[in-house]
């Protein structure tokens, strides 16, 4: 059921367009929606990724070099000659143990998310550059997978297959983080760990699956921006792409606190970012303003996520003081009353 934050994104996002459109109609022709929808997708794969995280009171920040060496290895083992099923279970595996190895650091030793994740961000960066020696990974001239295009760059009825893909992965996450047990515990972790695990919450377990299903879709997303661009550059492909990922989740109204956050409320997120991002490229706007755009988005989704949690606890201090203002009846008055 949406709730009112998602249903203010929402109505956020109709008057973003509407806007849009009458400064430029362009905004609405086929071609510009299909791309819209393509990169959509694309972004919105690791948006949910990271939510998972962000829920669990963690945060991910090594998202972009992820997605640079797993897409560095991804094209030079399919350019290679291996069969490509082979590779994308690879990449799969390969994105599940680096969430894998983040989460026991962080749930098992306790170190911190943000150290644990920045020098990944920096170890797997420089990874991608030393595998391909600070060379431009990409396929030979003229190489054509027909099958592996047509899944991760086709189009179904003119529906990206990334677009296709993001709506099935926040679905079954949706129901992950909305239905189950494990949903529920994830967001007592990150609403108060030391709670979570006095009542019988094996928080650990919990910490580490997050990191674990936020690596493993970021693995994902790293095999569709490779077929995207078929052609990678260690040093610049996906930076700062974490940085879209929590502005997605931070804009879809999960908490930089944790115990807070939808699925939906992402996805809507993720689909204001990329109108937000055409509008700008439809505007004639400087592209190097487009993190002015995401570090707008951020600050003001923490600004709104402070305001928000300070009502709610005024909300909560006047219940808690009309319960103990209201007049209670003693017993012996009422049994004089019978």
């Amino acid at each position: 059921m949406i709730n009112r934050k998602d249903l203010g994104l929402l109505i956020l996002i109709l008057v973003v367009g509407a806007v849009v459109t009458a400064i430029n109609p362009r905004f609405l022709s086929p071609i510009n929606l299909s791309n819209t929808a393509n990169l959509i997708g694309l972004f919105g794969i690791f948006a949910v990724a990271q939510a998972f995280v962000i829920i669990s009171g963690g945060i991910e920040l090594s998202v972009g070099s992820i997605i640079a060496i797993l897409g560095v290895v991804f094209v030079d083992l399919v350019a290679g000659g291996v069969p490509w099923g082979v590779v994308f279970l690879v990449v799969i595996a390969l994105g599940c143990i680096m969430g894998l190895l983040h989460g026991f650091l962080i749930a098992r030793l306790g170190l911190q998310p943000f150290v644990i994740t920045l020098c990944g961000l920096l170890i797997y960066r420089g990874a991608a550059r030393y595998y391909t020696n600070d060379a431009t990974a990409s396929f030979p001239f003229g190489s054509s997978f027909p099958t592996l295009e047509w899944l991760f760059t086709g189009r179904f009825y003119g529906v990206p297959h990334s677009l296709i893909a993001f709506t099935v992965v926040a679905v079954v996450m949706g129901v992950v983080l909305h239905r189950t047990v494990f949903g529920r515990h994830l967001f007592a972790v990150g609403k108060n760990e030391a709670a979570a695990r006095y009542s019988g919450i094996d928080t650990t377990r919990v910490t580490i699956a997050a990191y674990v299903i936020c690596c493993g879709l970021t693995a994902l997303a790293a095999i569709f921006f490779a077929m995207y661009t078929r052609s990678i550059s260690p040093s610049s492909h996906g930076n700062f792409y974490e940085l879209y990922a929590i502005a997605a989740a931070v804009l879809g109204g999960c908490s930089l606190r944790g115990g807070e956050g939808s699925i939906l409320g992402v996805v809507l997120g993720t689909v204001l970012l990329q109108v937000l991002q055409n509008l700008v490229n439809l505007l004639g706007i400087p592209s190097s303003l487009n993190f002015a755009v995401i570090g707008s988005v951020i600050l003001i989704g923490a600004l709104a996520d402070r305001e928000l949690t300070r009502r709610r606890a005024i909300r909560t201090a006047r219940i808690g003081e009309a319960a103990i203002k209201a007049p209670t009846t003693p017993a012996g008055s009422r049994a004089g009353q019978s």
